[in-house]
């Protein structure tokens, strides 16, 4: 077997480091996550402390791999594939971020992991790295175009075409939850977007952004069950599966902002499938509706019949993507 051959069937360490939670595992060829690990993301602790964190928990999971010598045998990492918040630079430097990770801007994510573990590393956008994971091996295998939408602590997207990544001349390409929400589909109520412009659709749709307008427009009585439900998207949902119409009505208001985006971009791009990802895709039996219904009304009669599919990968397609991503490059680098 030659060394193309050997590595492209090689075990690969991929990380997703998000606003939320970094997660990290070993992955196979066949796009199954073995040892893995997931802790909390120190974002407010700035880019130092959410770097350390990421690469102790690297070093951990690939730790735990090499001591399973008889289980994993033959099994050996060869390159190590990142995933990250933020626009990321040729060079593996966080050239842009929000808020959602204060201070990334400048991180060299790249250089830190290559040092720290010795691995050739490849550096992407979490949700580049998502899209590159439904398309090997999720909801977008089998399709030739696919816009992929990670709905989360923030909103981003993914154009992939025949399995390349449309990054656009700055790696800003598919910056969904960075398009304007026109006032008609926000119910007029205007919030400013975690990178300082307003009314773009991660601030009004977002994980966050759903339980603080939900919390806004609580009455006083209700500000006690408010609070709990502002901390934990989950409450929120929980009482609009019991009825509370407050709670349905905010989910349906970011449902419907979703859906209409996504209708102006089927206009654009006119992909064979959508996928939609992320912690808020948790609730899409509560989103998919006003979703579904909003996308119809916007799309052209072609586009409006685009498919509509949920992540097949859920929380592990970025790490699942970051480990395609840098598989692909090692066979692009052997002769």
């Amino acid at each position: 077997m030659n060394a193309k051959a050997a590595t492209g069937g090689a075990w690969v360490l991929g990380v997703d480091i998000g606003g939320t939670k970094t997660i990290a595992a070993i992955v196979g060829p066949d796009g199954k996550p073995g040892p893995s690990s997931q802790v909390a993301t120190p974002a407010r602790e700035g880019p130092r402390a959410v770097l350390e964190t990421a690469i102790r928990t690297a070093r951990e999971v690939l730790a735990g791999h090499r001591q399973q010598r008889d289980a994993h045998a033959g099994h050996a990492v060869h390159a190590c594939g990142i995933g990250t918040a933020g626009t990321v630079g040729p060079d593996g430097t966080i050239s842009y971020a929000t808020d959602t990770l204060p201070g990334w801007a400048g991180t060299d994510v790249r250089g830190a992991f290559a040092r720290a573990l010795d691995l050739p590393t490849v550096v992407l956008n979490d949700v580049h790295a998502a899209a590159r994971g439904e398309y090997a091996h999720g909801a977008a295998q089998g399709h030739r175009t696919a816009l992929v939408v990670w709905i989360g602590t923030g909103i981003g997207g993914a154009i992939i075409d025949a399995g390349t990544v449309l990054a656009g001349r700055t790696s800003t390409a598919g910056s969904v939850g960075h398009v304007p929400v026109p006032a008609g589909w926000t119910g007029g109520d205007r919030r400013q977007c975690t990178c300082g412009a307003w009314d773009h659709l991660e601030a009004h749709a977002a994980g966050p952004a759903i339980a603080a307008r939900y919390l806004r427009l609580a009455s006083s009585e209700d500000l006690e069950q408010a609070s709990r439900a502002a901390a934990d998207l989950r409450a929120i949902a929980a009482l609009a599966r019991a009825g509370d119409s407050l709670a349905l009505s905010v989910i349906e208001q970011a449902g419907t902002a979703i859906g209409a985006v996504l209708g102006g971009l089927s206009n654009m791009l006119d992909p064979d499938v959508i996928v939609l990802g992320g912690g808020v895709a948790a609730i899409s039996d509560l989103l998919e509706r006003a979703i579904r219904r909003a996308l119809a009304d916007q799309a052209l009669p072609g586009p409006a019949g685009t498919e509509l599919a949920f992540s097949l990968l859920g929380p592990m397609a970025a790490v699942i993507g970051a480990s395609v991503a840098a598989r692909t490059s090692l066979l692009q680098v052997i002769p």
